[in-house]
This record gives C-alpha cells, structure tokens and sequence, in this order.
C-alpha cells in the first residue's frame, strides 16, 4: 500500500503512522508550574538529538503543561520509565488539570534536582536535568493548523543509579525502559547485542 498523509486516506481501522517508528523510548517530563506545582507526563515523541554537548528533544502534539511550565520556567527533567514503574507512568498520562500533581496522583515521590530549580522522579534510575534552549512550532507545506511544537533542552545534569551498571556500563536489562510502540503497546528489551562499526582500509 502507499498513500500520502497530506491528502490521502490509509483506508486501515487505525493510523499506522507511529506503529511504523518503534519502539520509541519514552520521555517522561517533569517540571514546576510558576506557582510551585509539579507536574509529569510521558512522550514518546522524545529522544537525544546530539550527544557532545548532549541535548534532548520532546515534542507535544498541543501546549500542555510539561511545554507551558518549561516555557515560562526555562527548564524541565527527563525520566527514564522502567518496566517496574510503568503502572506509575500511565496514571501520569490522564489528563489531569493543571492544579493537580501528577507525582502524588501516580504514588511517586518529588525529589529536587541538583542544578535546576526543578523535580525529578525519585523511584527511577535515570534522570537527565534540561535547560530549556529551544521552543518550536512545527508548519506543514500544505499550510493545515497545527498544535505540535518541538522542546529541545540542553542536558546540564545526569542521574544514573548504580543499581543498573554493570561493569561500568548501563545495562539495559538492569535497566529496562520501557517503550512505546504502536496503538496502545509497550515494550520492553528483552535483550541486548553488539554491533562493532565497520572499519574502511
């Protein structure tokens, strides 16, 4: 099949479109409102854009509260949702009011971050600490509205738990993201390989 998402229809019971860039891990954002209330929810729309200096990015398909708080703040954390907090990770997805705190109604615990006036999820192994750099707006050619809009952040702090090192390197069965496929799914690694890059005479 092939059709054009600009004009055609799929003609399938469901858009396929992100059952086709899997899995993607998850982002899961936390930051303060200007009145001190946190907030969190997961993306999956979110990944590393650059590794020295490394920088994250996150997109929202409307101005939630993650991209209003992290505009009017200018910063925000990633944490990494594991398999064992994934239960944790869908309450954190409803779609809450801004008044109410997503780590309390989700059972987590709002631990400070280090070098940003900004929370973090204490019960996961990883948190990357953001500097908001970037806001972006997306335009499509065909000149249709659109909400989507692009959060890149400079990473000035990392988290890592020791509990998912192994030999000095994050292990990602220690660690087992979770991460979005299509529809409603999840996964999780199973398991791990290595590639060595090729080497040109």
């Amino acid at each position: 099949m092939f059709y054009d998402p600009r004009t055609e229809s799929h003609g399938l019971p469901h858009n396929p479109w992100l059952a086709l860039i899997v899995p993607r891990p998850i982002g899961w954002v936390s930051t303060l409102s200007v009145d001190g209330t946190p907030n969190l929810a997961p993306y999956s729309c979110f990944n590393a854009i650059s590794s020295k200096p490394p920088f994250v990015m996150f997109s929202s398909d409307s101005s939630k509260d993650s991209v209003t708080n992290a505009e009017a703040t200018g910063v925000f954390c990633i944490n990494i949702a594991t398999y064992a907090l994934r239960e944790a990770m869908n309450q954190s997805s409803a779609a809450y009011p801004p008044e109410i705190d997503e780590f309390k109604a989700s059972g987590l615990t709002a631990e400070p971050c280090r070098n940003i006036p900004c929370v973090r999820v204490k019960e996961t192994p990883v948190s990357i600490e953001c500097r908001l750099s970037q806001l972006i707006t997306l335009t499509p050619s065909t000149g249709a509205t659109c909400t989507n809009r692009v959060v890149i952040g400079e990473v000035i702090g990392i988290h890592i738990d020791e509990s998912v090192l192994r030999e000095g390197l994050v292990d990602i069965e220690l660690l087992k993201p979770l991460g979005r496929m299509g529809y409603r799914e999840y996964t999780v690694p199973p398991r791990s390989f290595e590639m060595l890059r090729p080497i040109l005479d």
